[in-house]
C-alpha cells in the first residue's frame, strides 16, 4: 500500500485488496466472524478513490479452490472496469500475492512485477501446493521480481528471469517526530506506569510466540508491557495484570504508541515463515529511537550492533533489563533507517524498470 501510494505520485494506480489465500475456519472462533464481516465490508465498498490517482478496488472473490475457479472468471472484469475509469488502459500488473497468478493473464498487462514478500506457503490453513505453484508461475513470467528480504532473495533468485533486492522502506519523518516527543502520548497509555515494553502488530499464532512473551512477562512482573494490534489468539491467552492489551489502533497513531515505550520488541516463533520475513516494524521501531529486542531471524543480520537478539525467556529478559539500564546509541539506529524512505524505494523500483526498458507512463496497476 505505501509502495503504490509513491507510484501514485507518478502514474495511476488501481490497488487490488488481497485475493486471499486461505479459508476462513469456524474453528477460529471469534475471529472466523470478524475476517468474514470485514471482507464483507470490503466488498460493500468496491472501488473508493483515495487521492488523486490513486484507487483501492475490493474485488468479490471466495476463497478455496472452488473460489478460485469463479474468480478466473469475475476478478478480471472487475478490475479492468476499475482501470478504465482510472485511465488505464494496458496496465503494469504488479502482483503481491500470489493467488492473482491465475487472473493476470486475462488482463493482458504491458508487463508484469511479482513481489516475494513472504513464504506464503508456510500460511496456516492455504492450499500449499497451489501457492507454490502460482509462485513458480509469476517467477518464470514476471518481467521483473522483487524480494524485500535478502534471505529469500539470495535462496530463489536463480528461479526468476529477473530479480532485484529492494527491501520495505518507513515512513521516516512521522516515526521520528514520535521518537523526538513532537506527537502527543496516546491517552491511554498515559495512565500505564514505566518502564513499558512495547510490541505493535498482528499477534498470530504462526508469528507471534505467546508462550515465550507469557514466559518474558512473568519474569519482568515489575514492568508494563503493552501489545497494540489485532489478535487471532483465543481469549485468555495472556492473564498477566501487568500486560495491557489495547487493540488495533490507525496507522497514523502507531508511531505515537511505539514513542509511548522505553523498549519495544519482537517476539517471532521459529519456523520457516519468519526465517525469511522481514517487518516492516523493525525500521519504524528503530526510526522512533528505542532500543529493540528481538528473536532471531536472518534479516537481522543487516542490522548488527542495532538490535539485541535473544533466543529463549532468560535471554529476552535478559536483554530487556539491559535496555533498560542503557539504551544504546538512539541516534544510530536512526540514521541507519533515515534514508530507507518509501520515495527512496519507489524510486529505485521505477529505475530499476527502467532499467529493463519498462516505462510505466499513466498506466499502472497493482493485486
Amino acid at each position: 500500500m505505501q509502495m503504490c501510494r509513491q507510484l501514485a505520485q507518478h502514474v495511476p494506480v488501481v490497488y487490488v485488496n488481497s485475493i486471499g489465500v486461505r479459508t476462513p475456519r469456524l474453528g477460529e472462533g471469534a475471529m472466523f466472524f470478524r475476517r468474514v464481516a470485514r471482507k464483507l465490508n470490503s466488498w460493500r465498498r468496491g472501488t473508493v478513490h483515495v487521492e488523486k490517482q490513486f484507487w483501492v478496488l475490493s474485488p468479490i472473490t471466495i476463497p478455496g479452490r472452488a473460489g478460485r475457479r469463479i474468480a478466473r472468471r469475475i476478478v478480471p472484469m472487475q478490475i479492468k472496469r476499475t482501470a478504465r475509469n482510472a485511465g488505464i488502459r494496458r496496465p503494469l500488473i504488479w502482483v503481491e500475492c500470489p493467488a492473482a497468478a491465475e487472473i493476470v493473464t486475462a488482463l493482458k498487462p504491458a508487463a508484469l512485477v511479482y513481489q516475494r514478500t513472504d513464504r506464503y506457503e508456510e500460511f496456516p490453513n492455504v492450499a500449499r501446493e497451489l501457492i507454490e505453484q502460482d509462485d513458480r508461475h509469476l517467477k518464470q513470467q514476471a518481467d521483473l521480481t522483487l524480494f524485500c528480504s535478502s534471505t529469500l532473495y539470495d535462496a530463489e533468485r536463480p528461479q526468476c528471469r529477473h530479480a532485484q533486492l529492494i527491501d520495505h522502506g518507513v515512513d521516516f519523518d512521522r516515526f521520528h517526530a514520535a521518537g523526538r516527543g513532537e506527537i502527543d502520548e496516546p491517552h491511554d497509555m498515559r495512565h500505564l506506569p514505566r518502564p513499558r515494553v512495547g510490541f505493535v502488530g498482528g499477534v498470530d499464532a504462526h508469528t507471534f510466540d505467546a508462550a515465550l512473551f507469557n514466559r518474558v512477562a512473568a519474569m519482568l512482573s515489575d514492568l508494563t508491557f503493552v501489545i497494540v494490534g489485532g489478535c487471532s489468539l483465543p481469549a485468555g491467552w495472556c492473564l498477566h495484570r501487568h500486560v495491557h492489551l489495547l487493540g488495533q489502533r490507525p496507522y497514523e497513531s502507531v508511531p505515537a504508541y511505539m514513542a509511548a515505550c522505553d523498549v519495544l520488541i519482537m517476539p517471532w516463533n521459529r519456523n520457516r515463515w519468519i526465517e525469511a520475513c522481514n517487518p516492516v516494524k523493525l525500521k519504524e521501531y528503530l526510526a522512533v529511537g528505542r532500543p529493540v529486542v528481538s528473536t532471531p531471524f536472518g534479516e537481522l543480520a543487516r542490522y548488527e550492533g542495532l538490535v539485541e537478539v535473544a533466543s529463549d525467556a532468560e535471554t529476552f529478559s535478559a536483554a530487556i533489563r539491559r535496555c533498560l539500564v542503557s539504551a544504546g546509541n538512539a541516534d544510530r539506529r536512526i540514521e541507519r533507517v533515515r534514508h530507507e524512505t518509501w520515495t527512496a524505494k519507489a524510486g529505485a523500483v521505477l529505475n530499476e524498470l527502467a532499467r529493463l526498458g519498462i516505462v510505466p507512463i499513466g498506466a499502472t496497476s497493482s493485486l
